[in-house]
């Protein structure tokens, strides 16, 4: 009977899995193998938030594959010597993994090649598992990447792309021990916020399903309206791979409409995002288009902007959405970076690492590169707009239903005076548990101003 590994990391299903599929397709036996890495850990990326949705993906992906006559094998410690002891046990001829591109992830593959090369063993690295067009594939001629996003989105449009892989209907494993499935609590090393989503491949097909069958059809008007809620939530579960990217689009394409096109749209966006990190890992730390500002340092301002006590409704909101549900809404994400970044002109590696601490969709690619968009580093064709977060409040939440739903501090405050506390009259805005604003606006402007111009 002839092994294979199927190395599961940020691919967690059984639907349109090429990992799976593939390892399948190369031997008798496939051996589902998980791997608690340690590195992940130490480089404190195993925050409360995403552990908690990990250890609810890898339950339901057991579940999965124990209806199909298989179960998933869980190892803890290094990823490679873990691989290296499942294929000694087995004498698994091949290691099937998804293709990644941060710099963690390229080590780990060259690392899995170098060793699987030594014991005369085979690593296939399945490219298109975690994006719809996998990177290198479509780059501007001279070039290794593309850094506009318009001219991407044209050609990653018109390039056809292969059809979703159906689920397996079985899966036979060998005998191998394993450790048993770990629990939130345990893996987690503290609480997550109180109202997290559930993990795992049966959540991410029932919400996309939903989404699919009416509301994505509201996705071009509302996407961007704070207090609709309007948009998908998926990411977390594209993030963990429990549902494919690959999937997603082929059927939102299959639904149609402007509203389905605006969705697609925002996947083509972390593929572009991908592509980029993939090409340069070191814009995870450094500028990817330096503009010698002199950023303030990490203090008592940032510090407010965590807590969600800055002053400013809309932006205090979004980031009490954070602490609650471990996800914000994307327009709250561009406020709220625009703030730290450019009003505050705090690092916007700081507000990076906070969002990465919290977020359960925290993706390296995404969010770093996120950011440096909104701070003026990045792929920006406009690296110097600010986005005012009084104007932004009365675009997107023009009646301050989601700054009241978010601060309750201010549940009282009617209308669109919710957005500027500081006029009420005397005697209301002292009743206020709600602080100042904590910077004027022209002030930061100047400041960011004067500092990128330096």
């Amino acid at each position: 009977m002839t092994v294979a590994i199927a190395l599961f990391t940020a691919d967690l299903r059984t639907h349109d899995s090429p990992v799976l599929r593939g390892a399948l397709d190369a031997a008798d036996q496939v051996v589902p193998l998980f791997v608690l890495d340690e590195g992940i850990r130490a480089a404190g990326f195993r925050t409360p938030n995403r552990a908690a949705f990990l250890a609810g993906c890898l339950a339901d992906l057991d579940a999965a594959l124990r209806e199909r006559g298989g179960r998933l094998v869980i190892r803890s410690g290094d990823v490679v010597r873990e691989v290296r002891r499942v294929a000694e046990e087995t004498g698994a001829g091949q290691v099937h993994v998804a293709g990644d591109v941060s710099a963690f992830a390229q080590h780990r593959e060259e690392r899995l090649r170098a060793a699987l090369t030594e014991m005369r063993r085979e690593l296939c690295v399945h490219v298109d598992a975690a994006v719809v067009i996998p990177p290198g594939a479509m780059s501007p001629a001279g070039k290794d990447h593309a850094a506009v996003f318009t001219p991407y989105f044209r050609k990653w449009s018109a390039v056809g792309t292969r059809r979703p892989l159906g689920a397996p209907r079985r899966v036979s494993v060998p005998g191998i021990d394993s450790e048993p499935l770990p629990e939130a609590a345990g893996l987690a090393g503290g609480p997550p916020s109180p109202d997290l989503p559930r993990g795992g491949e049966t959540e991410a097909r029932r919400r996309l399903k939903a989404w699919l069958a009416g509301p994505i059809d509201r996705y071009e008007d509302l996407h961007d309206d704070l207090a609709s809620d309007a948009t998908s939530r998926l990411s977390p579960y594209l993030h963990f791979g429990c549902l494919s990217p690959v999937e997603v689009v082929h059927r939102a394409r299959q639904r149609g409409g402007a509203g389905a096109e605006a969705f697609v749209r925002q996947v083509a966006w972390r593929d572009f995002n991908r592509q980029m990190l993939a090409d340069r890992p070191d814009v995870a730390r450094e500028d990817y288009r330096h503009r010698n500002d002199r950023w303030r340092p990490d203090g008592d301002d940032a510090e407010a902007w965590r807590a969600g006590r800055t002053g400013y409704p809309v932006v205090d909101a979004a980031m009490r959405q954070l602490a609650t549900e471990g996800w914000m809404h994307n327009r709250g994400r561009l406020i709220t970076a625009s703030f730290l970044a450019k009003t505050l002109y705090v690092d916007w590696r700081v507000g990076a690492r906070y969002f990465l601490d919290r977020l359960v969709d925290g993706d390296v690619a995404n969010n770093q590169l996120n950011w440096q968009w909104v701070a003026g580093t990045g792929a920006a064709t406009r690296p110097n707009v600010v986005l005012n977060p009084l104007l932004q409040a009365k675009r997107f939440d023009p009646t301050g239903d989601y700054v009241r739903r978010w601060v309750p501090e201010l549940r009282e405050v009617e209308g669109s005076a919710v957005h500027r506390p500081w006029l009420l009259p005397d005697d209301r805005r002292r009743r206020l548990d709600y602080p100042d604003p904590i910077v004027d606006l022209d002030e930061g402007l100047a400041r960011f101003r004067r500092g990128r111009a330096a």
